[in-house]
C-alpha cells in the first residue's frame, strides 16, 4: 500500500502473478498543529472544561454504526446500538486523577454540528477516539475539530493497530496512536504528558508493575520529548512516524477497575427482541480460534484471559442499580471456558439476580447441559458465527467447524429455550454460486430466529487481508470506506465480481427472511419495545428495500 496517498486505500488489484511492485516512501514533515492550536486557544483566553474526552464519533451518513475496541465498523441492519464499554473502562482508569467525559455520538443520534459544539464547549486537553476502516476519514475529522481547541489527539482500534504508519502519515491532526490493548498505554501517555508518572495512585502504579515487570516510568529531558520507551505507542519524531514495541497484554483482567457505566447513555442502547436498554459486560479478552478473516486477534491476540465470576456479578449488580437488567456477555468467545460459564450461571441463580442476558458462541464450544444451565440463569439469545455450509470453505478459513455440528448445537439451544441468531459470510475464498446457494439452504434449514448475511471483508492485520493482497483480489480503485460488509465490497474474484457478491448477499437475506417464521420474528421485534417502534419500523423498511436491491 502506498503511504504517500492522502487517504489510505487497499492495494489495487494486481493481475500479473509474480509481478514485482515498488513502494517509495517520501519523508513527510507536518507543522506542529498541536502548538498552533494551543497558542490560538490561549490567545482567546480559553480554558479546558474537561481533561479527557473519550468519544464514539458521529457516523458518516447518519445511520446507526457499530464500532468497538476490538471489532470492525459496520452499519447496523439489525437496529442495534452497541454500548461503548471500552470507553467506560478507559474512563475508570483515568478517574479520579483526571476529569473525564464520554460522548457516544452514535447512541445520541448526534450530528457532526452538534458534536462540534460539544468539543468547542468542553475544550478537552486530550481527545481520544476509536477508528475503524470503513469510517476512517470520518472518524479522523473529529481530531481536526479537537485540534482547533488545542487538544492532544489520540486514536485506538483495529485499523490503527495493524496500520499505524499508514494512518498517522496522512493525518497531521492525529498526534498519537494506541496500538493493541489501549487501556494502559492511554493512562501511561497522559500521565507522562501531565508529569504524573511518579505520583500515581497505588492501585494504578501496581497495575503497571504487575503486568510488565520491565516497566519503568521516565522523566523527560530538556527539549524534545522522546516517547520511544512507551510500549504500544505510535508517535512522531521530527516529522517521522515511530512505532514502538508492543505492550504486553493485561494478564489478570480482575485488576482493572469496574467500567464507569454511569458515564454512558445507558437508556439509548438497544438490541432486537429486548425490552428496554441493555449493556455489555466484558467476560474475557482473546480467542484461541484461528479464523483467517477475524479482526479480534489484532487487538487482543489468541491468548485467553478470563474474568472471575465474582467480578462479573459485581458489575451485574451495579448495572441493576443503574436500571439496566438486560446484559450482553461481551467476549470474543463467551463459551470458551466451560468452568467460568458454569460458575457465573450458578452465581446468578444463587444471588437471585433477575436479568436477561445474551452471548456469542461457536457451535463446538457448547453442550446441552451447559445450555440448559445458561437458560435457567437468564440466557435467552445466542449469536453464532456459522459463516458457510461448505466444508472446504470453512477449512480454508480455518473455522474448524462441521456444519452438522451446527445443526446439533442450535437444536440443543432451541431445546433449552434459547433463541438462535446466525451470522453468515458470503465471499470467503473458494466461494462459488453453488456454495452460496448451499449456504442459503443451510440457513433456511437451521432453527434460527434471526439470520444476517455479510460479505467477507479483508481487514488489515488478518491473514485474509494478506491473502487478498497476494492474489490481487482487491477491486481496482477500492477505498477503506467500502470495507463495510454490507453496502459494498472491495473484493473482486475472477469467478465472482464485486457486483455479484453484493447481489448474492441481498438475495441470501431475502430468501431466508421472506418466509412465515422469520417474518413473525420481525413483527415480534417491533412489538418488543413500544418506545422504539417508530425507529424499528423505519429500519425494517430500509432493511427490506436494501434486500430488494
Amino acid at each position: 500500500m502506498s503511504t504517500t496517498d492522502p487517504v489510505p486505500s487497499p492495494p489495487k488489484a494486481r493481475r500479473n502473478v509474480g509481478e514485482k511492485t515498488r513502494t517509495i516512501v517520501l519523508p513527510m514533515v507536518h507543522p506542529d498543529t498541536d502548538e498552533l492550536a494551543r497558542r490560538s486557544a490561549a490567545s482567546r483566553g480559553e480554558k479546558s472544561n474537561v481533561d479527557v474526552l473519550l468519544v464514539n464519533p458521529p457516523t458518516p451518513d447518519g445511520a446507526i454504526w457499530i464500532r468497538s475496541q476490538h471489532r470492525v465498523g459496520r452499519r447496523s441492519r439489525e437496529n442495534m446500538i452497541w454500548p461503548q464499554v471500552s470507553l467506560a473502562q478507559m474512563a475508570a482508569l483515568l478517574q479520579p486523577t483526571y476529569s473525564v467525559r464520554v460522548v457516544d455520538a452514535v447512541a445520541e443520534g448526534m450530528s457532526w454540528k452538534a458534536f462540534e459544539d460539544i468539543v468547542r464547549r468542553e475544550r478537552p486537553r486530550y481527545y481520544v477516539t476509536q477508528l475503524t476502516a470503513p469510517t476512517l476519514q470520518n472518524d479522523l475529522y473529529g481530531t481536526f475539530l479537537a485540534k482547533t481547541v488545542g487538544a492532544v489527539t489520540m486514536a485506538f482500534g483495529t485499523h490503527i493497530t495493524p496500520m499505524p504508519r499508514e494512518t498517522l502519515r496522512p493525518y497531521p491532526s492525529l498526534d498519537f496512536g494506541l496500538r493493541g490493548e489501549p487501556d494502559l498505554t492511554l493512562r501511561d501517555l497522559i500521565d507522562h504528558l501531565e508529569g504524573n508518572q511518579f505520583s500515581r495512585p497505588e492501585n494504578i502504579a501496581l497495575l503497571f508493575r504487575k503486568h510488565d515487570a520491565a516497566y519503568e516510568p521516565r522523566k523527560f529531558g530538556v527539549g524534545e520529548k522522546d516517547y520511544s520507551f512507551m510500549k504500544g505507542l505510535v508517535w512522531r519524531q521530527r516529522g517521522e512516524v515511530v512505532v514502538n514495541p508492543d505492550r504486553p497484554f493485561i494478564a489478570d483482567l480482575d485488576d482493572l477497575p469496574m467500567p464507569l457505566y454511569s458515564l454512558l447513555p445507558l437508556t439509548k442502547y438497544r438490541m432486537p427482541l429486548l425490552k428496554g436498554p441493555f449493556a455489555f459486560i466484558v467476560t474475557s479478552r482473546g480467542c484461541p480460534a484461528g479464523c483467517t478473516y477475524c479482526i479480534k486477534h489484532v487487538s487482543y491476540g489468541p491468548s485467553m484471559r478470563m474474568r472471575s465470576a465474582g467480578k462479573l456479578i459485581e458489575e451485574i449488580k451495579e448495572l441493576g442499580r443503574l436500571g439496566v437488567h438486560n446484559i450482553h456477555m461481551y467476549a470474543d468467545l463467551f463459551t470458551v471456558n466451560r468452568a467460568q460459564v458454569v460458575e457465573l450461571c450458578n452465581a446468578i441463580i444463587a444471588e437471585g439476580l433477575k436479568i436477561k442476558w445474551t452471548c456469542n458462541s461457536r457451535v463446538d464450544f457448547v453442550d446441552l447441559e451447559m445450555l440448559q444451565l445458561m437458560a435457567r440463569s437468564g440466557c435467552h439469545f445466542i449469536s453464532w458465527g456459522l459463516e458457510s455450509a461448505d466444508k472446504d470453505i470453512l477449512a480454508h478459513a480455518r473455522k474448524g467447524v462441521d456444519p452438522e455440528r451446527a445443526k446439533q448445537s442450535l437444536a440443543w439451544a432451541r431445546q433449552a429455550g434459547i433463541k438462535n441468531w446466525g451470522y453468515f459470510i458470503i465471499g470467503l475464498p473458494g466461494e462459488t454460486v453453488a456454495t452460496i446457494r448451499s449456504t442459503i439452504e443451510f440457513a433456511k434449514a437451521l432453527p434460527l430466529d434471526i439470520a444476517l448475511f455479510h460479505i467477507a471483508a479483508p481487514y488489515p492485520g488478518t491473514p485474509f487481508f494478506k491473502e487478498v493482497a497476494k492474489n490481487g483480489w482487491f477491486r481496482e480503485g477500492a477505498r477503506w470506506e467500502e470495507v463495510d460488509m454490507d453496502e459494498s465490497t472491495v473484493l473482486d474474484y475472477p469467478n465472482l465480481r464485486a457486483e455479484e457478491l453484493e447481489y448474492w448477499q441481498k438475495r441470501a437475506f431475502r430468501e431466508w427472511a421472506m418466509r412465515p417464521g422469520p417474518m413473525l420474528t420481525y413483527l415480534k421485534m417491533l412489538a418488543s419495545d413500544w418506545s422504539t417502534v417508530k425507529s424499528a419500523l423505519n429500519v425494517g423498511l430500509q432493511h427490506f428495500r436494501w434486500a430488494r436491491g
